[in-house]
This record gives C-alpha cells, structure tokens and sequence, in this order.
C-alpha cells in the first residue's frame, strides 16, 4: 500500500530530519522501508541503537507495527514504514523555519538539557504547552519542534506529556 505523508506544518519536518540523522537511524529505516522487521532481527543487525531507532520510529508515526510469529513460536512485534513517500509542502517565516530547524539540527548535550527541563516541567499529568513555552522563553513553534524531537515526550491536543511506550 502507498502511503504519503503530507507535511504542512513546518515543525513536522523534524521528525523526518531526526529518522536519517545518525547512520544507525538511516540504515534502520531503509531495512523497514523494503519489509516487515522484527525488533530482534534489527536489534540483531544494529545494537541495541537499532532498537533504540525502532522506539523512536514509533513514537514519531514513521511506522507501522504488527505482531507475527517468530522462530521462537512466540509472538514478535515487526516493523514497517509506514509512509512510501513524503510530499512536503509548507510556507513558514523565516524566523518559525529557523527555529525548527535549530531545534531538529542542535547537538545532542544541548538538546537533552532542554529535553530534561521539559520532562521534569511536564511531570507525570502533563502540562499546557503554553506554559512550557512561557517558562522556557521560547516560541510555540520552536516548543512543538523541539517536543516532536524527543522520544520522552508528546502532545495531546494543547498538553505536552511524556510519552509512553
């Protein structure tokens, strides 16, 4: 089946820049992008960082998943891209593409403390990510980024949350 993923808001082209930026990730999706792959045969391949890839992939919506039997005779969830192809068509002002893109692009020591400071506000009932961006002093733009960035974290309409498994 093909499916595309039709980006036009500019904070969603973050989790598609993050699903190719180590070698790992790249690697990983191209294995779910030609066939259903189970967690061990990736994990058997990549290291638990393949694994790992997988996680986010999930928690990003770039696959879908399934449960198959395995060698073992015991039920394996298996991954598949869920997207054939993506058409991006998104207009944003400079200063709103700039900020998505310091979000998706900014190194990882950089990045987890902003993660860690978002995660610990949130806590375990969520909170208005209005409040998150106030308290950060940042743009709701570069909050949506930097949250579609995270494995920890969500959305849920208004609220961010930490994201589950």
């Amino acid at each position: 089946m093909n499916r595309i993923k039709v980006v036009s808001e500019v904070a969603e082209l973050v989790p598609i820049l993050r699903a190719v930026d180590t070698e790992v990730k790249s690697e990983v999706f191209k294995e779910v992008s030609t066939g259903w792959k189970t967690a061990r045969e990736i994990e058997e391949k990549f290291g638990a960082s393949g694994a790992d890839a997988l996680r986010f992939f999930e928690k990003m919506k770039l696959v879908e998943t399934k449960w198959q039997t395995g060698p073992t005779a015991s039920p394996e969830k298996a991954y598949h891209a869920f997207y054939s192809s993506f058409h991006i068509n998104a207009t944003a002002p400079v200063p709103e593409i700039s900020d998505v893109l310091h979000a998706a692009m900014m190194s990882e020591e950089a990045y987890a403390v902003i993660e860690t400071k978002i995660f610990e506000m949130v806590g375990t009932e969520g909170k208005f990510s209005g409040d998150v961006a106030d308290a950060l002093k940042v743009t709701q733009t570069k909050l949506k980024a930097l949250v579609k960035r995270s494995p920890r974290l969500d959305f849920r309409g208004h609220r961010i949350i930490r994201f589950e498994d």
